[in-house]
């Protein structure tokens, strides 16, 4: 008996992935031709295609913010906008503008492309150009009305060949003429380069015009920011000639620079007329304040207006102390006369009180001279000494002189007082007059320090703005120069040969797998075990190769008789109960229709069974379409168990006749084909003739008819011991498996097993692990590669 091993015990099936993959390695020619041709398709589209190379490049963008620009000082002190910190997004997008690259595209005249044709693709040149081609004019629009241009250029002994790709119309020009192409004028050239002198291959040039060409490369070229707090930018293009794309990239900084230094020079233009501007006007204010001020001074007799009204405070503090000095004397002058008037003849006058007048301090001094003189005499005579009349004379007379002179002092004192006092007033008029004076005299100098302040102020800025004029800094230093890899990036081809490969091993894959679940036949016992478990899979029998090789033979050592030894083997298993039975034991082969090998396997177990020396009949049952006839030795009765059944005159033993297969094997055929045998199979006669032949042979195989087409099986399988349910490999359906099993659930089928037949050898499943070939002759080698190889059966 035989067991699904692919099942494990808890009813899952297992995957055996030997067992897959050795179905699709039995299919190793189609590998071998889909990767070849796969491989091949690979190879011709390498060819074929123009490789792609990759130009990189690496800048860092000066963050202006930090006030590193010789410029950006002053148009943050101006005021000036448009030069502050830089947004790298915005950057990004001015290094991809459509204006920046059409600027490229000029300046390279990429507009202008040439092409040489190859024996696999069309080449596109960029360095070794055979001729010069310089453009007069180019009109646009008459470009793009066209859709571009194209001519073929080819060098002749005269000058060149021009031909038109699209009206096919060519001309002669010679080098140095311009030629007018509608849209654009042109002269062509000798090329001035001596290895470039003998290109004489035919060029393609082609025209495009400069929206198309810029749209091309800034949708090509990729602008990445290494992070987002870095400066650094990577810049990459990819293009079928590379060191265009170098070309490119650098140009592209280049132009980026430029327009970033004509923004920065536009403004430092724009901050210097700005600037000229003010000064003029500021200069002109300035004027106006200076004279304004001069004028002030002029009116109000001004040098230094803090000087003179220092002065001024001085003035009146020296007319103050004047007026205290005059004061004092007139005091003094009052107090003596006063004095003088009140004393006697005989009293001293004061002395030495200060008076300013030295002309009255002698004449007191020579008054108390006398005085005391006359004192002295006095008090040694009498008043009537002459002496003594002599000195009161005098004494009189210069108290007169001292009352007289005090008197003119007094006067005198008086009227400078009174001078003192008009010009102290007068001096204290000035002097409250000075702060209206002072804050008008601030306020216009006030004016004059701030235009003059503005005025310092612009001009040093003017310097620095036409400094900034001077200096050129780049705005992008230029970490790496764009540079290109020698392989191209596309197409890859260790990925074409790679993806070709994984193609390759795929469309056999996939078609066997697709096969695989398309088919609805029966290929392998895996098919069966996958589908029913209930009824066991005893025996496999596998592709003949010939019809001649359809019957065993004695000895035969063939893996046809080996598959039936192993079927004989596995039915001991199922006859087990069949040991205490008197009689032989009966084994009906019946399938779902026709044509799955029910009597080539009803003939091979029958020999089978005779090798091993038991006695065997073959018992034709399909009354309807008769095959046991040819193995009869005599084929010339043609009498059978129909004819049997119908006419009791029949005798069992004279109906049954040798076998042309083996000694021990006789042959009990179908007969006569009758119009009813449904109602002679249901005949209480049949179970006499199981009865009698079970008692004469050991072994009768029965040739039924095919169980799913009549009922004629049915009615007679209650006299088997055991029913080998048959099954072709690619011939019976997947669906038809329902059939056996129904019918062994409603009773109709007993101790019920499949065979599989026709089995190709490497869907035996063992047989090339094993060694198939164990046993067999000996076979030249090309005969053995053959015998793997599946050849029709006659089946």
């Amino acid at each position: 008996m035989v067991y699904n091993n692919n099942v494990t015990k808890s009813g899952f099936e297992k995957i055996n992935f030997k067992q897959e993959l050795e179905k699709y390695l039995r299919y190793w020619p189609w590998f071998i031709l889909s990767l070849g041709l796969f491989l091949s398709l690979g190879f011709f589209y390498l060819r074929h295609t123009t490789p792609i190379y990759s130009a990189k490049a690496s800048i860092i963008i000066k963050d202006e913010s930090a006030g590193s620009g010789v410029g950006t000082a002053i148009y943050s002190e101006l005021g000036i906008g448009g030069m502050g910190a830089n947004n790298f997004d915005t950057e990004i997008g001015i290094l991809k503008s459509r204006s920046l690259m059409e600027e490229v595209v000029k300046s390279l005249n990429l507009q202008v492309q040439y092409f040489k044709e190859g024996k696999l693709r069309t080449v596109e040149i960029y360095d070794e150009i055979p001729f010069n081609l310089q453009v007069m004019r180019m009109d646009e629009a008459a470009l793009k009305k066209l859709g571009g241009a194209g001519y073929e250029i080819e060098k002749t002994s005269s000058g060149f060949q021009v031909r038109n790709l699209e009206e096919i119309t060519s001309k002669k020009v010679p080098s140095g003429v311009v030629l007018n192409l509608g849209f654009a004028d042109i002269v062509l050239s000798e090329n001035s380069i001596p290895e470039y002198e003998n290109l004489s291959e035919k060029t393609i040039v082609t025209f495009s015009t400069l929206e198309n060409m810029a749209t091309r490369y800034r949708n090509g070229i990729h602008v990445m920011q290494e992070a987002k707090s870095s400066g650094l930018i990577n810049l990459e293009l990819k293009d079928p000639v590379k060191q265009r794309a170098r070309d490119i990239l650098d140009q592209l900084i280049f132009e980026y620079n430029r327009d970033a230094i004509e923004d920065r020079n536009l403004i430092a233009r724009n901050t210097a007329n700005f600037v000229n501007e003010r000064l003029a006007i500021i200069n002109g204010e300035l004027d106006s304040v200076e004279t304004g001020k001069e004028t002030f001074k002029e009116d109000h007799l001004l040098t230094d207006i803090q000087a003179q009204s220092q002065l001024f405070i001085q003035n009146a503090n020296e007319y103050n102390k004047r007026r205290q000095e005059v004061g004092t004397q007139l005091e003094l002058t009052k107090a003596m006369l006063d004095y003088i008037a009140s004393n006697s003849k005989s009293d001293l006058l004061p002395a030495n009180l200060g008076i300013a007048e030295s002309g009255i301090n002698e004449q007191i001094s020579e008054y108390n001279n006398l005085v005391l003189e006359r004192n002295r005499i006095y008090r040694g005579s009498s008043e009537k000494n002459p002496v003594v009349i002599r000195l009161n004379n005098n004494i009189d007379q210069i108290k007169n002189n001292v009352v007289q002179s005090l008197r003119t002092m007094h006067s005198n004192l008086e009227i400078n007082q009174e001078d003192l006092r008009r010009q102290t007033l007068s001096i204290g008029h000035q002097i409250y007059a000075v702060p209206s004076k002072e804050r008008e005299y601030r306020g216009i100098e006030r004016q004059q320090n701030i235009k003059e302040t503005l005025y310092l102020f612009l001009l040093q800025k003017r310097e620095e703005n036409s400094l900034s004029l001077a200096v050129t800094e780049p705005k992008a230093k230029i970490v790496d120069r764009a540079y290109y890899q020698d392989f191209p990036v596309a197409p890859s081809s260790r990925n074409i040969y790679l993806g070709t490969f994984i193609l390759g091993l795929f469309l056999p894959i996939s078609a066997i797998y697709v096969k695989d679940i398309l088919n609805d036949k029966i290929t392998k016992k895996g098919d069966i075990e996958g589908e029913i478990r209930e009824i066991p899979l005893i025996g496999m029998i596998p592709k003949i190769k010939s019809k001649k090789d359809g019957i065993i033979r004695d000895n035969d050592r063939s893996f046809l008789a080996e598959s039936f030894r192993i079927l004989i083997t596995n039915l001991q298993y199922l006859l087990i109960n069949t040991k205490n039975k008197t009689g032989g034991v009966t084994l009906f082969i019946t399938s779902t229709k026709k044509g799955e090998g029910k009597t080539f396997t009803a003939v091979n177990l029958a020999v089978t069974l005779a090798n091993t020396g038991k006695k065997v009949l073959l018992l034709g049952a399909d009354l309807r379409n008769p095959k046991l006839q040819a193995y009869k030795a005599n084929n010339d009765c043609l009498l059978g168990i129909s004819d049997y059944l119908l006419n009791d005159n029949h005798k069992l033993k004279f109906l049954i006749g040798p076998s042309n297969l083996h000694q021990k094997i006789d042959v009990l055929s179908s007969g006569s084909i009758p119009p009813n045998p449904y109602e002679l199979l249901k005949q209480e006669k049949v179970t006499f003739m199981f009865d009698e032949l079970g008692a004469m042979y050991d072994y009768i195989i029965v040739d039924t008819a095919p169980a799913m087409l009549v009922a004629d099986t049915f009615l007679i399988t209650k006299f088997a011991d055991a029913v080998l349910f048959l099954l072709r490999s690619g011939y019976t359906e997947k669906e038809l498996l329902e059939f056996p099993l129904s019918s062994k659930e409603e009773g109709k089928l007993t101790n019920v097993s499949f065979v599989l037949n026709d089995l190709k050898m490497e869907n035996m499943g063992y047989g090339r692990k094993y060694g198939y070939g164990y046993g067999e002759e000996r076979k030249k080698s090309w005969e053995k590669k053959r015998s793997h190889k599946a050849i029709p059966s006659f089946r």
